[in-house]
């Protein structure tokens, strides 16, 4: 498993919820795979980053982070102070909120599919 020492070293809820977020998305759709870009684990759609999981530095709470998130109109995601990207926030004491999930990965997915973003 790619970045295993990202999930396994974090603490309870947190480990849980990343590995189910995890699989959420190589479940998701067969082209996406998982690698490490600037050490945070990577899922690429064809080979080409479209979302990174990644935990906020103060709170702890793990969120997706969204490649074309400015492209993105899902009324979840968040812009913060991120130019081209948005994040998805997970609560780690929760259910993962699947139909957000899966809202946002279909919109993402579909710029890929429909050419929007090239894939080599």
């Amino acid at each position: 498993m790619a970045n295993s020492n990202f999930y396994f070293s974090k603490e309870e809820p947190y480990k849980s919820c990343l590995l189910a977020m995890r699989d959420t998305l190589l479940n998701y759709n067969t082209h996406i795979t998982e690698t490490t870009k600037y050490g945070m684990p990577c899922f690429c759609y064809k080979g080409k980053a479209f979302c990174y999981i990644w935990t906020d530095k103060k709170t702890k709470n793990p969120y997706y982070l969204m490649v074309e998130g400015k492209r993105l109109l899902n009324l979840h995601l968040e812009s913060g102070d991120r130019a081209k990207m948005k994040i998805l926030p997970i609560q780690p004491d929760k259910d993962l909120p699947m139909k957000i999930i899966n809202a946002v990965m279909n919109e993402a997915i579909s710029l890929y599919e429909n050419g929007t973003i090239k894939i080599k």
